[in-house]
């Protein structure tokens, strides 16, 4: 059966100037924020690797009068990368569409629900490819009580040490690539906690206008962690079958990733991670995506549908630290 049914789009006495409908807001999905897009012509192809150990190293010698410099060089190597196609699409049949009142427009409506369901899938891509374990150099777990190695205490504690915690990660980095992270990547849980530690609060108090309650912004979450920028991701996901009981959830969950991203991609730039995003497919738009609509004229119907085009690549393990379950 169509969705919506005629009875859903046809109401007695509606009121023309109210529409409601459950969208989520585009800066909820943060997948497109943290790492650079590539737009790049061909689904798959190969790009340039770096080995930051010939670049760190200090091999220049005193020269003698008469004699060379000293020298050497560095390896390059190469990567892959391959923009899988995701696709889905929402009919808009025509009895449905002739019986429907005013304020429905049935046609946006359909282009904004497909534009939706692209939004989740990559959010959800991007948290298994990032924001996950064994993926990044430095790795943690947020644990109640009593941190062991590669643990540290949940930042919903009072008694935890978030700002050294991340601190700790950002002399880690930069020791071993040269590079101090910029971005710090938080699931809505971890920033809500954050925002209410006490450290924090103390910190952000100091600087706000006396007389008025600390309001913690992703703004001073930056000043405080000292990186350019907070991104929260805010997208949530229901995660049961059709029909069943709604089961919504954060797609990126209780989890923290620190990393750095250069603000433009290039050669022989580094970054922790980059986004391929086949640009190059007939009508796509800057990140791989396109929206087209056209009949269906055995289902007496018009189809809206999107196509989105990418792969999210690991570029350097080095250039993160992830923490799961950082928060309760």
């Amino acid at each position: 059966m169509p969705l919506p049914t005629q009875s859903d789009v046809h109401v007695s006495r509606p009121l023309t100037n109210i529409s409601i409908a459950h969208m989520q807001e585009q800066r909820n999905f943060i997948a497109a924020q943290v790492f650079p897009l590539i737009g790049v012509e061909k689904s798959a192809d190969q790009y340039f690797t770096y080995d930051n150990a010939y670049w760190n190293s200090d091999e220049m010698q005193k020269r003698a009068p008469g004699t060379p410099t000293a020298g050497n060089g560095y390896t390059v190597g190469t990567g892959t990368y391959f923009c899988e196609t995701y696709g889905f699409h929402k009919d808009v049949p025509d009895m449905i569409r002739a019986n429907a009142d005013a304020p429905l427009n049935l046609d946006r409506e359909a282009t904004e629900y497909v534009a939706l369901k692209a939004l989740i899938k990559r959010e959800r891509l991007f948290a298994s490819a990032f924001l996950a374990g064994s993926v990044w150099t430095r790795d943690y777990d947020g644990v109640a009580a009593t941190p062991s190695t590669n643990e540290v205490l949940q930042w919903n504690d009072a008694a935890s040490t978030p700002i050294e915690d991340v601190w700790d990660a950002k002399e880690d980095i930069l020791v071993r690539t040269g590079f101090e992270p910029n971005v710090l990547c938080l699931g809505y849980p971890v920033f809500k906690s954050l925002s209410n530690h006490p450290d924090i609060v103390d910190r952000v108090k100091a600087g706000q206008t006396p007389g008025g309650p600390a309001v913690v912004s992703e703004t001073d979450l930056a000043q405080v962690f000292k990186v350019e920028r907070v991104v929260v991701s805010r997208g949530i996901v229901n995660t049961a079958v059709e029909g069943a009981t709604k089961s919504h959830s954060f797609i990126s969950g209780k989890k923290a990733l620190l990393t750095y991203a250069p603000p433009s991609p290039g050669l022989m730039t580094p970054s922790g991670g980059y986004i391929f995003s086949w640009t190059g497919y007939l009508g796509a738009g800057p990140e791989g995506q396109r929206v087209k609509r056209f009949r269906m004229e055995e289902l007496a119907s018009d189809r809206v549908e999107i196509e989105i085009s990418f792969d999210m690549k690991l570029i350097s393990a080095d250039l993160g630290a992830f923490w799961d379950t950082i928060v309760a």
